[in-house]
């Protein structure tokens, strides 16, 4: 492990695994590769539940990690990997919780609600087709939701406080030396600097997170429930 990114969703993480693989730095684990792969949930919800926390096991192949499960472990990361340095990629708070409020949050609130029928249709065939994926809104709340945010997800306040303090923390926690704080509209040349690599000769990565996570979601259930992994 090479590189901890101590950054919450959607503050740049997928342009970012981009740009660390483009740079040598990969693979890059991301949220993404929790949902590509199901049988990572079942890591996650027993990190997020105290009962393994096996991070060798869990990062084996990878020579990053960004985004949301991993970020809410930076500190245990940050001790268990001490020679990887730190990317805390950050965003103006207003725009941040616009942006994770409309596709995560929005995803975890509606977990609350109770499903109308045809989602709950959907809901049985996932578990019968993809046990380890149907445990992912509870692995979401282990790691993510309760554990970061008190479940207070729906308190725009309580939520914007949690940013703030988060960037507080992990600056006053990591040593300035392996600390690179990042908009990622900033570009190649702070990381690249940060991590003495040449700047490449392509544009820097541009991921629409929100876009992503609106197309995403629906194909991968009906994959799962069509293939049944």
């Amino acid at each position: 492990m090479k590189v901890i990114g101590a950054g919450f969703g959607r503050t740049g993480t997928a342009s970012l695994k981009q740009a660390l693989e483009i740079l040598g730095y990969g693979p890059c684990y991301h949220m993404s590769e929790v949902i590509a792969q199901p049988h990572r949930v079942r890591q996650w919800l027993d990190v997020g539940e105290g009962r393994s926390a096996g991070w060798d096991t869990i990062f084996a192949g990878y020579a990053s990690t960004l985004d949301w499960p991993a970020a809410a472990y930076w500190r245990e990361l940050a001790e268990h990997y001490p020679d990887a340095k730190v990317v805390l990629t950050v965003r103006d708070a207003e725009r941040w919780y616009d942006s994770v409020s409309a596709t995560i949050f929005a995803s975890a609130l509606a977990e609350r609600r109770p499903l109308p029928p045809h989602r709950r249709i959907v809901r049985k065939l996932v578990a019968l087709r993809a046990p380890d994926f149907a445990l992912y809104p509870r692995m979401a709340r282990a790691t993510v939701m309760d554990r970061v945010f008190d479940g207070r997800i729906d308190d725009r306040a309580h939520v914007l406080k949690v940013f703030e303090r988060h960037i507080t923390e992990v600056t006053s926690a990591i040593p300035p030396e392996r600390l690179l704080v990042l908009d990622v509209r900033e570009g190649w040349e702070p990381l690249c600097a940060f991590l003495g690599e040449p700047v490449p000769d392509v544009p820097f990565p541009e991921a629409n997170e929100r876009a992503t996570f609106r197309r995403k979601r629906p194909r991968r259930l009906l994959r799962l429930i069509i293939k049944g992994r």
